[in-house]
């Protein structure tokens, strides 16, 4: 057997046995919650209903990427004075911000996309799977879809650096629109420019007891073996339903919030995974945040995340001048669906402030 196979193997073999061990105390909190908190969403719409028609923007290096484009008419054409561009996180895909097209859907023009290999989007080269070129998909991504008019970005966790690479890659888009300025805003959520530990990244993907130890290495030679890692996580479902709940939220949270983000990380296959592992080690950016300085910007997380902690924004906060931060009180990482009211209204505050920007 192969090194890749063994070390598959040993990882299946220890999932399995915490299957064993777990699996009733795993069950029995998943059916807390349920009995504590199994109230329906405030919004009837189902999780990754909310869609409109697909275009297709092909990056630098040849990758297609799912776009959507929520116009606030309906004819196709661009009928808002702004348009809020959404990034979305690792692992995750556009149907993340499910809260966030309910609230500003037939408002304002608004833009979400699957990131590279994620979702929908296209199978990036390994060489590309990097933050940087993440920033540069963007920047296509706004040349074929938002070709004139002001921008709001909003990023979550990964959607963030990618803003931050974008930041650094073409700080002039960050400029004053009377000096050729395109973006007017800019919302960084649960997410860092830099001194993350990557390794806190994958425990919502794989369990803790394996996530804690895997090297560099081990993250690559496991990508080798990624159909056995898949296959393990899908027979310990329970399992890894509690870790994405103790990751991925602070506070309760209603079992459909979990259930989605699950769905989710589980439809993101390992590779992916393990190809975006090394970006997140080698990240350092903070040096280049200041160019958001220049629009509104608005930093959110919740102060129990346990992936990007509250430290990482309140870096950014001080690093970026004159920037907002909102903490929100219990919630964790995927603040965007736990504390999704707060959320949106700080999105509000921040298209009014980025209109006072524009009429200036």
């Amino acid at each position: 057997m192969s090194l890749a196979g063994r070390i598959a193997g040993v990882t299946a073999g220890a999932v399995a046995a915490a299957a064993v061990g777990g699996a009733a105390r795993a069950a029995v909190t998943v059916s807390r919650r349920r009995r504590v908190i199994d109230a329906r969403p405030s919004d009837p719409t189902a999780f990754g209903s909310l869609h409109s028609c697909p275009h297709t923007v092909v990056t630098s290096d040849g990758v297609p990427l799912h776009v959507e484009v929520d116009e606030v008419d309906g004819t196709g054409r661009p009928t808002s004075e702004v348009t809020l561009v959404f990034v979305h996180g690792y692992a995750l895909n556009l149907d993340c911000w499910h809260f966030q097209r309910t609230a500003f859907r037939g408002l304002v023009r608004s833009v979400y996309y699957d990131q590279r290999s994620h979702g929908r989007s296209g199978r990036s080269p390994l060489t590309n799977a990097t933050i940087d070129q993440l920033g540069e998909d963007l920047l296509d991504v706004l040349e074929a879809v938002v070709p004139e008019g002001p921008i709001v970005l909003v990023g979550h966790s990964m959607g963030g650096m990618t803003i931050v690479a974008l930041a650094e890659q073409h700080p002039e888009l960050f400029a004053p629109l009377e000096q050729g300025g395109r973006i007017v805003g800019t919302a960084l959520i649960s997410t860092t420019a830099g001194g993350l530990d990557p390794g806190r990244l994958l425990m919502p993907v794989v369990p803790a007891k394996i996530s804690g130890s895997l090297t560099h290495g081990a993250i690559r030679t496991l990508a080798r073996g990624h159909r056995a890692v898949d296959g393990v996580r899908r027979i310990g479902r329970s399992i890894a339903t509690v870790a994405t709940d103790a990751f991925a939220f602070g506070d309760e949270v209603p079992a459909a919030y979990v259930e989605f983000v699950d769905e989710m990380l589980s439809d993101t296959p390992f590779e992916v995974v393990a190809e975006f592992f090394p970006s997140f080690r080698a990240l350092d950016k903070f040096d280049h945040v200041a160019a958001l300085g220049n629009v509104p910007t608005t930093i959110i997380c919740g102060t129990a995340d346990k992936l990007t902690s509250i430290g990482h924004s309140r870096k950014l906060h001080a690093r970026i001048p004159g920037s907002t931060l909102l903490e929100c009180e219990g919630a964790g990482h995927m603040v965007i669906l736990e504390r999704h009211g707060q959320v949106n209204a700080a999105l509000d505050q921040l298209l009014a402030a980025t209109r006072h920007v524009e009429s200036a």
